[in-house]
Parts: structure tokens; C-alpha cells; sequence
């Protein structure tokens, strides 16, 4: 079974706070005569389910085209981290348990944020610590179920790494386990980030 943990984007999702609004429009029209619907987008790149690019916190670094194909395909664990209140610690990745795997997603309290709620700071991310483990740990994936990762400290860590960092997939319909990930960035080169389609299959 394949699994969309994509976020749909409309008007209603959240975006973060300061980062440009979502807006489509139709610039050409069937019903107004002509031969083809076109459609004009405008959005931020870090807008809904998306991947950040090592230049997003580290000047001069890659942009998205030169992230590593390999790392966004491939088996991956969703971890349980529903029980952390706060953000992701190493002591919490040491409690709850950290999957032998090259790519994780941690499903939090967060997935719940998505059930039509405006934009918050009040989420779960990962700690600077936890980021520290995880890179030690050899992951070459991290995703999260909200809007960021954590803190620019967490950031340039992860992102220093050559660690793909995953934001705003919606784990609500996936239970922990084992999974092959297919994670799709638009290949906009030379940008800090890009939208991304990202599925799951059941193994």
C-alpha cells in the first residue's frame, strides 16, 4: 500500500509565519475560449510538505539541485515520538528508541496540527543534541510532521551534514514502523528549499 504523507495546499495551510502567502491562479481558461487551462503559482519554497537545501542556513552551500537522489529513496523507519512534549532530545531519542535506519521520520503531537488549525510555534522539533546523535548515527534523512526541523542551531548541524532535512509531512494515517520512502523536491536550482511530493509504501 502506498501512502501520501504529502500536505495538500490551498488557502488554508499553514504557512510560516513571514514566509511569502500561497496563491494560484488561472491565467488561461477553457471555459473563457481557450485551448488549454494555464495556471499561474506563487509561493514560498518552504511552503507545505517540502525539503530544505543546505544553503537555507549556511551561506555559500549547495541549493536543492545538488541534494544526494540517493537519500530520498529508500527504506525508512517512523519512529513514535508522540510522547515528547517539547523539542526531540538525545535523552529522548535514547528512551523511546532510534530505528536502524538511514532515513526517519518522527511522527509527534504535531500531525495533529494539521487537522485545518492556523500556523503555531508551538510544536515539536528536534533539539540540537538529538541532531548531533543523529548525523553520529550516520542518517542521511530526517523529516518531521511540521513546518521546521528546529532551531537554526539544529538546522546548520543536520544541513552541514549533508543531511536531507524533511518538513511538513503528515503522519495522522501512519503507524511506527518499517517503510520505503519516495521523497520528490522540485529541482529548482540554486534555491534554499523546494516542495516535495512524498509517499510511503508498506513493505
Amino acid at each position: 500500500m502506498v501512502i501520501d504523507v504529502s500536505v495538500p495546499i490551498d488557502d488554508a495551510t499553514p504557512i510560516w509565519e513571514g514566509d511569502p502567502t500561497f496563491d494560484i491562479e488561472r491565467v488561461s481558461s477553457i471555459d473563457a475560449g481557450a485551448v488549454a487551462n494555464v495556471s499561474k503559482l506563487c509561493c514560498g519554497v518552504h511552503t507545505g510538505t517540502h525539503v530544505d537545501a543546505p544553503l537555507h542556513f549556511i551561506a555559500g552551500a549547495g541549493g536543492i539541485e545538488t541534494i544526494d537522489p540517493e537519500a530520498l529513496v529508500g527504506p525508512c523507519a517512523v519512529v513514535d515520538a508522540r510522547s515528547v512534549e517539547d523539542d526531540i532530545t538525545a535523552a529522548d531519542l535514547e528512551r523511546i528508541g532510534l530505528a536502524e535506519a538511514e532515513r526517519i521520520l518522527f511522527r509527534t503531537r504535531n500531525s495533529e496540527l494539521w487537522d485545518g488549525r492556523p500556523f503555531t510555534k508551538d510544536f515539536v522539533a528536534i533539539a540540537p543534541d538529538a541532531a548531533q546523535v543523529l548525523v553520529d548515527r550516520g542518517v542521511r534523512l530526517v523529516g518531521v510532521d511540521y513546518l521546521s526541523v528546529g532551531s537554526p542551531e539544529t538546522h546548520r548541524i543536520l544541513l552541514g551534514a549533508r543531511m536531507v532535512a524533511l518538513e511538513g509531512v503528515d503522519l495522522r494515517a501512519v503507524e511506527p514502523g518499517a517503510y520505503e520512502l519516495f521523497c520528490g523536491p522540485i529541482k529548482l536550482v540554486g534555491s534554499d528549499g523546494a516542495p516535495a511530493r512524498v509517499l510511503l509504501r508498506t513493505l
